[in-house]
């Protein structure tokens, strides 16, 4: 289980949380979108709410106890009949909804169970829940697509360090002076493509964790990871430092601008 995200409907933060690598909704919170009394209780008295609980369980969970369920099921309807999340979790090994305590408590529910919930509530209400929390799902990749593209930049960095270590660092050097031109090394990258140096950086901006990297554009990342394997074949073939900080310079305002213009022309389409 991971800390919890929120969405808003219609004015109500709902809660959205990852249970075994899939997403819960918070049911409890949807209710205070609710005008009138209404509790989740009186939703899972209803004979189409259990059915459909029932159904999405034989399709998602092979170890339901459907017969256990039928049996309750068979109760839906009679005034007397009264069920709770426990004892259907209890008696029939069910999945799709989820009772916590503690700082996230409250019902969550499967999000296939969540928007039939939501329609309860009204059909309007169904819409905006649906469409926020596609909006989060989008989000969430575009941060993963980040991420990526900062671990694919960290795998290459490690191809660029083996250049300098095979190819610049005599091997009597201490490690203290491997680190100096390691240092240097990196700030080939940093100058070529922002301009000043992992220094220059953090006296600019003391109030930051991390480095300049840690706050780079995804376009930036992926022009600085074809830098760092470029510049590993240019320390392979020879070149000086300074031919090489030219070199990567000029290609990274090539790059960046390339990127540039994709965007531009995703944004006219």
């Amino acid at each position: 289980m991971k800390n919890k995200e929120t969405i808003h409907v219609q004015g109500t933060e709902i809660s959205v949380m990852r249970i075994n690598n899939q997403d819960y909704i918070c049911i409890s919170d949807m209710i205070k979108a609710k005008d009138n009394n209404f509790f989740i209780a009186n939703w899972l008295r209803n004979r189409n709410t259990l059915e459909y609980i029932g159904i999405w369980e034989q399709v998602h969970n092979p170890n339901f106890n459907y017969v256990e369920f039928d049996i309750i099921k068979s109760q839906a309807g009679l005034n007397r009949f009264r069920v709770s999340i426990k004892d259907l979790i209890q008696e029939t090994n069910l999945t799709c909804l989820h009772a916590t305590t503690g700082r996230y408590g409250g019902t969550y529910a499967h999000k296939d169970i969540a928007f039939e919930f939501a329609m309860w509530i009204s059909p309007e209400f169904k819409i905006y829940i649906v469409k926020e929390f596609q909006y989060l799902k989008e989000q969430e990749q575009k941060a993963l697509g980040w991420s990526a593209k900062r671990e694919l930049a960290k795998i290459n960095y490690h191809i660029h360090t083996s250049a300098i270590k095979q190819n610049l660092i005599p091997a009597e050097l201490i490690p203290q002076q491997t680190s100096i031109i390691y240092a240097t090394e990196a700030d080939v990258l940093n100058i070529a493509l922002f301009g000043i140096t992992a220094k220059q950086w953090r006296e600019t901006n003391p109030e930051k964790d991390g480095n300049m990297r840690d706050y780079a554009s995804i376009n930036e990342l992926i022009c600085l990871s074809n830098m760092e394997n470029l510049n590993a074949v240019f320390i392979n073939e020879g070149l000086s430092q300074k031919e090489r900080l030219i070199k990567l310079n000029q290609i990274a305002i090539r790059q960046m601008q390339v990127l540039v213009d994709v965007e531009n022309r995703k944004l006219l389409n």
